[in-house]
Parts: C-alpha cells; sequence; structure tokens
C-alpha cells in the first residue's frame, strides 16, 4: 500500500508489517512545519494500525534530513515579532513530533545513506535504531550558525555520552558514520548498496514477532529509565507478567505443548 499524506511531502508504505515514511520536501527533506505535521499524523495513525507492526523513516539521496527549513524561519522574520510566535509553534510541533517517534508502541529505525545535520540528527537519535551506510554523516551546526543546537541536543543526549554530545555541538563538523557508530548514534553502518535490503530486512523480522508485549516493553523501557532502581524494577516486573500472560504469547505456549 503506498500513500502521500501530502503532496511532495511523505510518502508512506506499508509493506508486510513495515510502514515505510520517506520523507519528501525536496532533496533536502527540510523540516517545515508541513512535513512535521505529516510526520506526526503518520506516526500517530500507524500505532492505531493493527497491521503496521514497525515504522521506518528513510531520507533518500545525498541528504537524509537537514534539519529545520531556515528558508521558512527567514520568511517569518518579517512578522512584527521577527518570528517569535512562529517559532515558538514551530519548535512546539517538532518536539512533540520527536516524542510521538520516540514513544510509539511500534519500534521506529532511521534509515540514512546521506547527511543528517541538525534536527535532522534529532529525528535519527528520536527513532529507536539506526542502521546507515558509509555515506552517512552526522553533524550539529548551530555554533557555525551563530546560534546553538539546543533542541537537537535532547535526543542526541539520549544516545551519545557526554563528551560525545559536547563534541558535535561545540565543533559543529561533520562526523562520519563510523564516528557515529562508536559513539552510539547508530546501531550498524553498511555498504551503500546494501543499507535498504538489509534495514528491511531486520525491519521485517521484527514486524513477525509478537506485537504485544513489544509496545508495552518498550514503552515501560523509555519509563524505567527515568526512575530509581527500585521503581525501575517494580515498574519491568508488572511489564514483564503482561507477557507472559499476553493471550497470543499462551495460544503459542499450547499449540507447541499439543504439537509435541
Amino acid at each position: 500500500m503506498n500513500q502521500m499524506t501530502a503532496p511532495e511531502l511523505l510518502t508512506e508504505t506499508l509493506d508486510q508489517g513495515v510502514l515505510t515514511l520517506t520523507l519528501g520536501n525536496g532533496k533536502a527533506h527540510a523540516l517545515n512545519a508541513a512535513l512535521i505535521g505529516a510526520l506526526h499524523s503518520a506516526v500517530s495513525r500507524a500505532a492505531e494500525n493493527p497491521d503496521a507492526r514497525v515504522i521506518v523513516i528513510d531520507g533518500p539521496g545525498h541528504i537524509f534530513c537537514a534539519g529545520h527549513d531556515l528558508k521558512e524561519i527567514a520568511r517569518h522574520r518579517a512578522d512584527p515579532d521577527h518570528g517569535e510566535a512562529y517559532l515558538r509553534a514551530l519548535f512546539a510541533d517538532c518536539a512533540a513530533m520527536m516524542q510521538a517517534i520516540t514513544f510509539s508502541p511500534l519500534p521506529t529505525i532511521a534509515m540514512v545513506d546521506g547527511i543528517a545535520t541538525a534536527a535532522g540528527l534529532q529525528l535519527v537519535a528520536a527513532c529507536d535504531m539506526a542502521f546507515v551506510s558509509h555515506n552517512a554523516t552526522v553533524c550539529l551546526p548551530g555554533v557555525v550558525n551563530n546560534g546553538f543546537c539546543t533542541t537537537p541536543a535532547v535526543a542526541v543526549s539520549r544516545a551519545v555520552g557526554r563528551k560525545h554530545l559536547m563534541e558535535l555541538l561545540l565543533t559543529g563538523t561533520p562526523k562520519s558514520a563510523d564516528w557515529a557508530l562508536r559513539a552510539g548514534l547508530v546501531n550498524e553502518v553498511t555498504d551503500p548498496a546494501e543499507l535498504r535490503a538489509h534495514t528491511m530486512a531486520f525491519a521485517a523480522t521484527l514486524a513477525g514477532r509478537n506485537p504485544g508485549p513489544i509496545a508495552s516493553g518498550k514503552v515501560t523501557t523509555h519509563r524505567h529509565l527515568e526512575l530509581d532502581l527500585p521503581a525501575a524494577y517494580e515498574m519491568a516486573t508488572e511489564t514483564m507478567i503482561g507477557h507472559f500472560m499476553d493471550p497470543d504469547r499462551i495460544a503459542h505456549e499450547k499449540d507447541s505443548r499439543w504439537s509435541g
């Protein structure tokens, strides 16, 4: 199934439980207000779609995602408030979209064959996993543009250690795919020709797993990471019991026992 969420913005393809969200909006796939809204809507709808089991976010070409649309931001500098109201709405909507990806009950995977910079790297870090090619580079360039990548750092800081985070933030220079792997930003680096097949094969395998425990387990994992150790074990234990009481799991165990 193919669906264009909005003209030239986002293409949705569902195949064997894997929902691929392909970024549009030009070669840079810049996160303007419309694309942010389209992504948020697609991710939210996927959580309610029983046929969707895994989400893959793809920014094809030389640029995975160049971050926020600076041309759109520049246009709002002509507003009476120099764009402040627009920026408040933009960053609030972007934060909500990134959290929808992170907290989705479906596993989320970024597939990166090019440049992921600023909010584009935030998008990669917001996903549960990231598979990239040797062509990929990562960057938080705010300091070289008279600013600072403060909001992208929220997602990135939850994927890397503080030293790597500050290196990205304070240098503003691009880092290689191998650097991103060492830093913990990505899971695997492959040859460009193998990236899509490798990512989709992994996603298809994951889509074949029991979705109920994955959904509850993923949500619990994100929540318990913010708790102290005793509270984390208490929360995880309740969810773990739910996994064992999952009807599909019980049915599978009965079928296995009878077939044996």
